[in-house]
């Protein structure tokens, strides 16, 4: 059974990296706050002092930080990933990065003699406790197929995507996806409480038609108990609506809504809610 390190240990990664304990897997793990580690090292995961140490001591490397500054010092900076010899390893990276950066890491692991994978997932915090994770990996085929049992450890739903960088497009579509559900959602409930509507039957009821969706059902609940912890961050999804928007200008193409969701967002971390779950969008209408 390979060997596994992981490098960041937030909302989505400490669940992880617990499913693989249970599954078995030795794991060696590393994180910023080294204090996001203490539970899993309880749990029976090793510590190691920088990402190169927990390289240095795995087969399979992953890695899921908040932004793509983030993914190049842990790959690329002092004790970085590729400061160690990766001749033979696995590096997969989970952050929702750019498809540029996740091509670039992919050519220095082949230089190195190693290969690398983009692997961002969907679901939130949710998805990460419960192991149903949506995985969208870019990629050799040969090293998914060696991977793929180890997502299946966390994964509902996992698919190779195509080339290095592949995996990243996925996400930033499953993105704009999501900037549609959310802002329909939030709008729904305005809508709704100013109609003055019993909220939650409203829920019951379009949750069991056409309107259904996974942000009302996993959202909409949270938002009638002023519950904003952060299954997604804010500042996380206001990333990757313009790593998409960005993308999207690469193409030639225009995306005016995905645009306004990119903007009420902002509006959002504005007020100073960038730390909150990416419900707290209710709160440019509902703030008291």
């Amino acid at each position: 059974m390979e060997k596994i390190g992981f490098i960041g240990t937030g909302v989505m990664g400490a669940s992880i990296v617990k499913h693989l304990l249970n599954a078995g897997y030795e794991v060696a793990v590393y994180n910023r706050t080294k204090s996001k580690t203490d539970n899993l090292v309880e749990l029976g995961a090793t510590w190691k002092e920088t990402p190169q140490e927990v390289t240095e001591a795995s087969d399979v490397i992953f890695s899921m930080v908040g932004f793509p500054k983030d993914v190049e010092g842990i790959y690329y900076g002092e004790a970085g990933i590729f400061k160690a010899d990766i001749k033979g390893k696995i590096v997969v990276d989970m952050t929702t990065s750019t498809p540029s950066l996740a091509q670039k890491i992919a050519e220095t692991a082949k230089e190195a003699g190693g290969v690398s994978l983009d692997a961002p997932v969907s679901g939130g915090d949710l998805g990460a406790k419960n192991g149903t994770l949506t995985t969208m990996v870019g990629g050799e085929k040969e090293a998914y197929t060696k991977v793929e049992p180890i997502f299946n450890v966390f994964s509902g739903k996992v698919n190779l995507q195509g080339a290095p960088g592949s995996g990243q497009h996925t996400k930033m579509a499953n993105q704009i996806m999501i900037a549609g559900t959310m802002t329909g959602m939030t709008e729904l409930l305005v809508y709704a409480k100013a109609a003055n509507l019993d909220l939650e039957k409203v829920l019951d009821t379009v949750g069991g038609g056409s309107a259904a969706n996974w942000s009302l059902t996993n959202y909409a609940p949270r938002i009638l108990k002023r519950d904003f912890t952060p299954g997604f961050f804010v500042k996380h999804f206001v990333k990757d609506l313009n790593i998409a928007l960005a993308e999207a200008e690469n193409m030639n193409i225009d995306l005016p809504a995905t645009k306004k969701a990119r903007d009420l967002y902002e509006a959002l971390i504005e007020s100073g809610f960038e730390n909150d779950g990416t419900q707290a969008l209710i709160k440019l209408w509902w703030n008291d």
